[in-house]
């Protein structure tokens, strides 16, 4: 099947589509909840936000304009399939944020004890746009652009960059409007955040569990007949005592935990138990990968 940007072009198409509607919602989220709060946003459409307030110039045509530069140095500096994807991205941002216009007027005017309500919501819905937006080899434009190229360039952490930036625009929004302004920005941008990561990452936390014990053949025929989940031998080495040892490497969800760990101490009270947080497990018995 022919390739496109290195993908298929079924996948593509589908990347696409999701990119189209992660940017819809982060438009719903700051024409519903951001604007109506008088609150800002992280990366550009924080600071079309500040010129929207300033101005009353409409958000998706200044993040639309703000943009320009930092896609033509995407496009000379940066490679093809961020860049293309990352356009789709930017305009279906800017023609979302347009045409959601009048959700500006739906929730408006906003109470003071409800703008955190306003905050956490338009965080959250925020967060989830921009994470499907990513998971499917996207960007909206902005900061991630900039941060693609001095990581690039310069190998500058991300997560420093953006930091700078969302601070020197909380930091504005703070002067020029109000002090709680500011604030409100920040736990905005730190849901968003969050929001953002659990989609990346995905929402179902799993368990790995390192067992070491005398007793692997009961424990794993044990675990796979009673919970029916496969586990791994690892072959591994004692670093004192040189002795040789196995280590059993097994996924299960949080609500198989209680009844793993009756399983193996009912058959080895003196096995080694070690359980990790493990965010995303995809395979077979678990999520598929995402395209």
């Amino acid at each position: 099947m022919d390739l496109y940007l290195g993908m298929k072009k079924g996948e593509l198409t589908k990347c696409c589509i999701m990119i189209i509607l992660g940017s819809i919602i982060c438009s719903v989220a700051i024409n519903l909840f951001i604007i109506p709060s008088n609150l800002l946003s992280g990366g550009v459409s924080g600071i079309a936000l500040i010129i929207k307030y300033l101005s009353g110039i409409s958000v998706g045509l200044t993040v639309f304009v703000l943009n320009i530069p930092l896609f033509i140095l995407s496009v000379l500096k940066i490679n093809k399939k961020f860049t293309i994807l990352t356009f789709l991205g930017l305009v279906s941002l800017s023609l979302g944020l347009i045409f959601t216009t009048p959700l500006n007027s739906v929730l408006a005017p906003v109470a003071e004890s409800n703008k955190l309500l306003y905050c956490i919501y338009g965080g959250v819905l925020n967060g989830l746009g921009l994470g499907i937006v990513f998971t499917n080899y996207g960007s909206t434009g902005g900061l991630d652009i900039i941060s693609m190229y001095m990581k690039k360039k310069y190998d500058i952490n991300l997560g420093s960059i953006s930091f700078a930036v969302n601070f020197i625009i909380v930091s504005i929004g703070a002067i020029l409007f109000q002090f709680t302004v500011g604030l409100y920005t920040l736990v905005s941008i730190y849901i968003t955040s969050i929001s953002m990561e659990k989609v990346i990452k995905g929402f179902n936390t799993q368990k790995m569990l390192l067992i070491i014990t005398t007793k692997q053949k009961e424990v794993s025929t044990a675990v796979m007949d009673e919970l029916h989940r496969g586990i791994t031998v690892l072959y591994g080495e004692g670093a004192y005592s040189h002795e040789k040892k196995n280590v059993l490497y097994c996924i299960v969800s949080l609500s198989q935990l209680p009844k793993i760990k009756h399983i193996i101490r009912s058959i080895d009270e003196n096995a080694f138990l070690s359980i990790i947080d493990t965010s995303e497990v995809q395979g077979k018995g678990f999520t598929n990968p995402i395209s």
